[in-house]
């Protein structure tokens, strides 16, 4: 499940259209909370998505509706062409979730054979413990692991079974930055073995690095879908960063200029035509220093869809 230099560079050679889950049109409502309102999700063998919204913007009832714990009010909800509740669809998947309550008194290796013992088909022990990044604390219970190894044992709970889709809730919270590459690099071997994973993060530079696609939903409707660089391109502002004499009304009269904020002695000037409010920068200061120009991030383009 290693994945090769190729496979991480070209994120999207393994996605196909071939759909393994799909939402269509659903509402999901709690009394007189709407937590869904049409919302169309389709996931596709070999892709890695990456779900992304504020706090109660639907994301975790996306995620019951198509593991089967809960249904919809109106629309439907898809796993392999059929009903997620089927238990022997339910043997094709695997979840990661923050709700997750496992035995605090259980060993590692105690989990994780009495986790392969549900599916038919699962991992060996060894490949678990070798993916989950678990050498060595196999004997350990789990009340006495750290936050990390607790979540990286949950992942590996989460592929026990050799799952055709994965769905993963914040997996990397907890994690050091060894240990987070490390989980980033399993995450992409799944899809380059052609199994389709569902990322739900806080992490957008994580969301950035690992999905081929995605899903900006809030207040239970999808605002943005495409690839990382699609949605930040939907964004084309652009943050200069420099030293200059400049004043700010000097710098408000330059066409283009959308921002100007100004800390200690560096300016940041957000534009719409980087390039050309560049250029008049340079020629109305020869003494400019210290010049950085910052493409937009999928932090931006995630604030910029959720509060604007």
């Amino acid at each position: 499940m290693v994945a090769t230099l190729e496979a991480i560079e070209n994120k999207t050679a393994n996605a196909t259209t071939e759909p393994v889950a799909v939402l269509d049109r659903v509402t999901k409502n709690y009394g007189a909370v709407a937590a869904l309102a049409g919302l169309s999700l389709t996931l596709r063998r070999g892709e890695i998505v990456a779900l992304l919204g504020p706090n109660g913007a639907g994301k975790s009832t996306a995620v019951r509706l198509l593991l089967g714990l809960s249904t919809p009010n109106a629309g439907t909800a898809r796993i392999f062409g059929g009903d997620p509740r089927n238990p022997a669809t339910r043997t094709r998947i695997g979840a990661m979730l923050q709700v997750a309550s496992v035995p605090k008194t259980l060993k590692v290796r105690e989990h994780i054979e009495l986790f392969r013992s549900y599916y038919p088909a699962p991992l060996s022990f060894a490949e678990v413990v070798r993916v989950a990044q678990l050498e060595g604390i196999e004997e350990r219970l789990f009340e006495k692991l750290s936050g990390g190894q607790k979540q990286r044992l949950l992942f590996g709970l989460a592929v026990c079974g050799n799952p055709e889709i994965v769905f993963l809730d914040e997996p990397t919270v907890g994690m050091d930055i060894e240990a987070r590459r490390g989980l980033w690099a399993q995450i992409r071997s799944l899809a380059s073995a052609g199994k389709t994973v569902l990322l739900t993060t806080h992490y957008l530079e994580e969301a950035d690095a690992l999905a081929h696609r995605v899903v900006v939903i809030n207040k239970g409707k999808v605002v943005a879908e495409g690839t990382p660089a699609e949605v930040k391109g939907r964004f084309a502002s652009r943050k200069i960063k420099c030293v200059t004499s400049l004043s700010s009304e000097q710098l408000w009269a330059i066409p283009g200029v959308i921002d100007v904020e100004q800390t200690g002695k560096h300016t940041t000037v957000t534009a719409g035509n980087a390039e050309g409010v560049l250029r008049k920068l340079l020629s109305y200061d020869e003494e400019l220093s210290e010049l950085e120009v910052v493409n937009p991030g999928l932090e931006d383009a995630f604030l910029a869809l959720t509060q604007g």
